[in-house]
């Protein structure tokens, strides 16, 4: 814990020197819960629940960004994994401390936007709905991070991790309640996606603090979140494995 906390501090210090390019990425993962907000409070006018959850779901995006198709996949490709390897520490260090550092910016600098779409949309969010929710956006954003890393390490047998990360963040899109509310879908369709991960990802803490969910739903959605982030971690050090074994480095 002490080694990441050292990490996330150094990433804050280097991010901080490109806070114009961490604004244009913050603009680029608000444009989608932006759009999903204009085209369903319009086409579902005088729904209070429909704006709070487009709201809140902006937040919950900028909280659980990943970017390891960028850090990981491309150390990979440049060979500058290869020094992650050989020093005295867990390789995901960095890369988790990296992922938490860029997440702060980009709630840092999307504050503001959340907090005047939020005016602007006449958004009010109970207490204990965003008590409940806390727990689920912090596995929410473990989850992400697990999912986006064990995509990125495709690098180690293929040229197109940045392909992988993407069409995973399509499916997060699809289903994970960015394109549509889970609940405006139907019960069959509802039942699929709440089991699937994606909207551990992003739509369950979003619909938890919009209050979208009964008590005993919230208790579910956190199991969910737990099951898939266990199952993701095991799958994640199955595939460190046989890359390790994998991996060769030349030069010096």
């Amino acid at each position: 814990m002490r080694l990441v906390g050292l990490g996330v501090w150094r990433s804050s210090v280097q991010w901080w020197s490109l806070r114009t390019f961490v604004i244009t990425l913050v603009i680029g993962q608000a444009v989608t819960p932006l759009l999903g907000l204009l085209v369903w409070s319009s086409a579902v006018p005088g729904s209070n629940g429909v704006t709070t959850y487009y709201v809140v779901l902006l937040a919950v995006q900028l909280m659980t960004v990943s970017y390891e198709h960028h850090t990981l996949a491309n150390g990979i490709y440049s060979g500058d994994f290869a020094v992650e390897l050989v020093k005295p520490r867990p390789v995901v260090v960095d890369f988790l401390s990296t992922n938490l550092a860029v997440r702060l910016w980009h709630l840092v600098f999307g504050l503001p936007l959340i907090i005047v779409v939020g005016v602007l949309s006449d958004v009010s969010l109970g207490a204990t709905n965003l008590l409940l929710a806390f727990p689920a956006v912090l596995l929410a954003a473990a989850v992400r991070f697990v999912f986006t890393y064990l995509l990125a390490m495709s690098a180690i047998w293929t040229q197109r991790a940045h392909g992988a990360v993407g069409m995973g963040e399509t499916l997060i899109f699809l289903l994970g309640g960015t394109a549509a509310p889970l609940s405006f879908l139907p019960a069959e369709l509802q039942d699929v996606g709440r089991v699937l991960p994606f909207w551990s990802m992003l739509g369950a803490p979003a619909e938890i603090a919009a209050g979208n969910l009964a008590t005993s739903a919230v208790l579910e959605a956190y199991g969910l979140q737990v099951g898939w982030l266990l199952i993701l971690s095991v799958a994640t050090v199955g595939v460190w494995r046989l890359g390790v074994r994998k991996i060769t480095a030349f030069g010096g």
